[in-house]
């Protein structure tokens, strides 16, 4: 009896899932599962290292140049790799590609939490962003194909967008607490047990792709590899740049020689994608005005809430005297009122008021958030100061999901893939950018502050309020590009 004749139903010939169309809702909620707990691992491990650096540079003897680089050599790779793995999730298979991913960014865990020195955890942490770039640039692509009707999406999206707003804050909380109560080590290790367990349930529920290319030529022919060579290579220059704008000032030789060299590298990938055979990145993608919108307002949006996860932080250890432990617990509340929102009411809102609508109030109450944080006093008490306004970080749990689900509904599914990983490229982009411009301008002002006499708290504060001033300003140059781009849906 041939092959095809015993197979059974509901199984493929290679042993992988069914396709999206004839999974059991249980089986898509399992997979829900799956994709989110990744995407948590992930956000996870790039705000779990914030609190445990000192601790990691009394440890590994690092200096304070080369301790930098345990965030930038993830976030280098991480935001180079995406749209690359994006399209090759296209071409080869997102399963396949999410599982890869999972299965490096696990092996690089260990070896990160196992590091004995400087050049072994730098290592480890740009391996770690190799497997992150390959798993998160999928995840939403397999999303949107297993959940197709638009109430089920929205659920979904939710749920998904949830663990990248409040995990950073969770982050901060578990990193803390690790660190006081075990070792930096545990930070990395607490990847091995979700990774295996995400890993073994991924071959079980995650959709096969029949539309995924098999065979020796894949790559040669369908990957673009000189568009993949120039887009990687532009990519990492440019946010290799950016990070160290901070050392080199953004007029430097070695800042514009290195950013027209990066410019240039992106702009002959642009040129190539438009007479390329089989292109990395169709440019067809951005006739799409939610495509070109959403990732344009992700850009803005990211960069500007880098003042409010990392620049709030550090206003509560360097300014009001609290631990790590302390500061993860202080940041706690802002998880919640996430979480509660984006699991709780944005689908709901979604479906009646539309993403646009959303998505806008949203941005209004993350720019009263940071215009409050830009006027908090020197010796702030928490619980009347800041406590209050993290209930306004429920415009995180209203604009992310809104903003996915606008930066996904104008790709096909053949694209579906390639706008996962433009999405979370430029969330990549936006971060790198947060990074470099805000922490540039809070300390260019502490230090004319603490030269004029004034004491070192209050320079540490008129920083950070200028960095929650320019943040305030992105959002509303987000707000008014959602306003002008985005148009509602017909629902």
């Amino acid at each position: 009896m041939s092959e095809s004749a015993t197979q059974t139903p509901g199984t493929t010939v290679t042993g992988a899932p069914p396709p999206p169309s004839r999974q059991s809702a249980r089986t898509r909620a399992l997979a829900l599962g799956v994709l989110a707990s990744g995407m948590l691992m992930i956000v996870l491990d790039g705000s779990i290292v914030t609190v445990a650096m000192p601790a990691i540079q009394d440890d590994l003897g690092f200096s304070p140049a080369g301790l930098s680089w345990v965030v930038n050599a993830y976030l280098i790779a991480f935001g180079s790799l995406l749209l690359l793995a994006g399209r090759l999730g296209d071409l080869l298979g997102r399963r396949r590609v999410f599982l890869a991913g999972t299965g490096v960014f696990t092996a690089a865990s260990l070896l990160a939490g196992a590091a004995t020195s400087p050049a072994v955890l730098i290592a480890a942490r740009f391996l770690q962003g190799v497997g992150s770039a390959m798993a998160a640039a999928v995840s939403l692509g397999i999303l949107v194909t297993l959940f197709t009707e638009p109430g089920e999406r929205a659920r979904a999206i939710a749920v998904f967008s949830f663990t990248g707003a409040a995990g950073a804050s969770i982050g901060q909380v578990v990193g803390g607490l690790l660190t006081d109560a075990l070792s930096w080590h545990w930070i990395f290790f607490i990847n091995l047990p979700i990774g295996l367990a995400a890993l073994a349930l991924a071959v079980r529920v995650l959709p096969g792709d029949p539309r995924a290319k098999t065979g020796p030529h894949t790559l040669a022919a369908g990957a673009d590899v000189m568009g993949a060579l120039l887009i990687t290579a532009g990519l990492m220059l440019g946010i290799y740049t950016v990070v160290k704008v901070e050392r080199y000032g953004w007029v430097s030789g070695h800042t514009l020689g290195l950013g027209a060299l990066a410019l240039a590298l992106i702009g002959a990938f642009v040129a190539r994608q438009a007479t390329a055979r089989t292109p990395l990145m169709p440019l067809r993608i951005f006739r799409s005005r939610s495509v070109v919108g959403a990732n344009t307002v992700q850009m803005l949006m990211v960069a500007a809430l880098f003042s409010f996860q990392i620049i709030l932080a550090l206003h509560l250890q360097r300014v009001l005297g609290y631990g790590a432990g302390e500061t993860g617990l202080a940041m706690l509340p802002a998880a919640i009122v996430i979480g509660a929102v984006s699991l709780g009411v944005s689908a709901r809102l979604i479906a009646r008021f539309g993403e646009r609508n959303v998505l806008l109030t949203g941005l209004l109450l993350l720019i009263t958030l940071l215009v409050l944080l830009s006027r908090v006093p020197v010796d702030a008490n928490y619980a009347t100061d800041l406590l209050p306004l993290m209930l306004l970080a429920a415009g995180f749990g209203l604009a992310l999901p809104a903003l996915t689900s606008l930066g996904m509904s104008g790709a096909g599914e053949e694209d579906a893939g390639l706008a996962s990983g433009l999405f979370n490229t430029a969330q990549q982009i936006g971060m790198a950018v947060g990074v470099a411009v805000l922490s540039t301008l809070a300390a260019s002002r502490s230090e004319r502050m603490l030269a004029s006499g004034e004491s070192e708290a209050e320079a540490l504060t008129g920083g950070y309020h200028l960095a929650f001033g320019v943040g305030a300003g992105l959002l509303v140059a987000a707000f008014v590009v959602a306003f002008a781009v985005l148009r509602p849906r017909t629902r």
